[in-house]
This record gives structure tokens, sequence and C-alpha cells, in this order.
């Protein structure tokens, strides 16, 4: 299950946001997107998660809960 995780403090790193997840069970990808003009976070990221069970604890749990000062949002990433 791929989710999307927005309002990322823009001072946390991937390894930190897999960490985060890790609890809820193993992280396959674990992707920051980064501005490519200054370097730095753009604030959003993706989870993936091979089980869906496990990705629907880890939204349900961390959905709208406080992550270095900010309230992050965690759903379900929409395929293109």
């Amino acid at each position: 299950m791929k989710l999307l995780v927005r309002n990322i403090a823009r001072s946390i790193t991937e390894e930190e946001l897999e960490a985060l997840f890790a609890p809820f069970g193993e992280v396959t990808e674990c992707t920051l997107v980064i501005d490519s003009v200054t370097g730095g976070s753009k604030g959003f990221g993706f989870v993936v998660m091979p089980g869906p069970g496990n990705g629907k604890a880890a939204m349900k749990s961390l959905n709208a809960s406080e992550i270095a000062g900010q309230v992050i949002r965690v759903k379900r990433a929409e395929e293109k």
C-alpha cells in the first residue's frame, strides 16, 4: 500500500520518516519529495508498505498526529 504523507516538517529525513512507520510493519520504500531548486524537502513524501493491513494501521494511527511540531496527514496515495 502506497501512502501519501503531507505536512511533514522540512527538517525530517527519509530515515526518520521510515522509522515513524516501521512499528506498523515493513517499509519497502520511503521517499521525501525534494525541491530541485533549493535541494530541501517540499514537506511531503511517500511510504510504501507491502501489506494493506499494515498501511491501514499506520494511516489510522499516524494521521493527524504531531511530529516535529507539525500535524501530519496520512492517506492512501492515488495511482496516476
